[in-house]
């Protein structure tokens, strides 16, 4: 069975890919740069032997270009690319336009290729955002209210991303499921110096570069559960259109 993990360079794609290695399978990874393959191969070195089984395709989520090919031949996909601030930017369409548009690329192209199973990450953010008040139990069925207080933009792009991705499945007649995962602050052992918007909040923390001492608290999940949760989601009948 051939996976596609989309995003390879990227935090959970990386433990993503190096899981799926690691119990068989072919993997295939997208990438918006194939000069960074080489990058990529090296980080995954230092956590599993499996890479002669990894192959690369160029794609972008911006772009129709590339998602064909990338989906030909593959069974299941992870879909975990998505634009991961270090900052909120100023704009919120610029994480929105690419997290949703990009997520309807993929679904699209993987209907159209035969894909069985996509598995797509989105988050808490998605789930529990803009609530009246923070006390409370949240299951499958809570959306982030976009209209609520304090919305930030990469909560909304996640939101409207996984939104978008459900809408489209409802509208289709097709036989592929889909899945969803909605981790907190993904944390865990880093693969190389190229650490994600989640590990660079600790390092900067554990540096002494934070201007204050911000009032903060995270809900935190480890980075290596975040990725089996991944493959569960996948290989289980019983996630089949579930978030």
């Amino acid at each position: 069975m051939t996976v596609l993990v989309t995003g390879g360079s990227g935090y959970i794609g990386g433990w993503c890919i190096a899981s799926l290695l690691d119990r068989g399978y072919e993997v295939r990874t997208t990438i918006r740069d194939l000069a960074r393959e080489a990058e990529v191969r090296k980080a995954l070195a230092n956590v599993t032997r499996g890479g002669d089984r990894l192959s690369f395709r160029a794609a972008s989520l911006t772009d129709d270009a590339g998602w064909s090919e990338a989906v030909e031949g593959c069974q299941a996909v992870l879909h975990v690319a998505s634009p991961v601030p270090q900052a909120q930017p100023k704009r919120a369409d610029d994480l929105i336009r690419p997290a949703r548009d990009g997520a309807l690329r993929l679904l699209r192209a993987a209907m159209a290729g035969g894909v069985q199973r996509v598995v797509m990450t989105s988050s808490v953010a998605a789930v529990a955002s803009g609530a009246s008040v923070a006390e409370g139990t949240y299951d499958e069925t809570s959306w982030t209210n976009l209209k609520g207080r304090g919305v930030t933009p990469y909560a909304q792009s996640k939101t409207i991303a996984e939104r978008a991705a459900w809408d489209l499945m409802a509208q289709c007649d097709t036989a592929m499921t889909l899945a969803t995962v909605n981790p907190a602050l993904v944390l865990g052992p880093v693969m190389s110096a190229d650490f994600s918007a989640s590990v660079e909040v600790v390092r900067r923390m554990v540096a002494g570069q934070m201007p204050g001492l911000p009032r903060l608290g995270f809900n935190v999940v480890d980075v290596r559960d975040v990725a089996d949760l991944h493959i569960r989601a996948m290989e289980a009948p019983v996630a089949a259109n579930h978030r």
